[in-house]
């Protein structure tokens, strides 16, 4: 039997706010910090408009965080594994991990790889998007 994800969080591999994203982005063009979701979701200026129709052809709320906005229970279910990360909350309230760093860098960026492996990971671990 399924169990119902009804939200998906991706953590990116940097922190938010005007210092963080500073240091994300000088970190970038020096080549010293990288974050393959950063990668998926945004273009080297803005949010890619594939990602927004991504998001609204799942159907349930993808909340996209930086490490340091992380809400107790992300934390938490996160504090173990390296970001960027992408989990599931399921409809029993539990996290789960959906793709961890390393699927996240074999994507290559794209959203087209993001969906697919996306779709794969939830069929593996049983669970199926459904909005509330």
């Amino acid at each position: 039997m399924s169990t119902d994800v009804t939200e998906l969080i991706g953590v990116y591999d940097a922190d938010g706010g005007a210092r963080g994203e500073a240091r994300y982005v000088i970190g970038k063009l020096l080549g010293t910090a990288h974050c393959s979701l950063c990668d998926i979701t945004h273009s080297p200026i803005r949010r890619k408009p594939q990602w927004d129709q991504l998001v609204t052809e799942i159907g349930v709320p993808f909340v996209l965080l930086h490490r340091n906005e992380m809400p107790v229970d992300v934390k938490l279910a996160v504090a173990d594994s390296a970001t960027p990360i992408v989990v599931a909350r399921t409809s029993d309230g539990s996290l789960v991990t959906a793709l961890a760093a390393t699927q996240l860098n074999q994507l290559d960026g794209t959203i087209t790889s993001f969906a697919a492996a996306l779709a794969d990971a939830l069929l593996a671990l049983g669970l199926t998007p459904t909005s509330s």
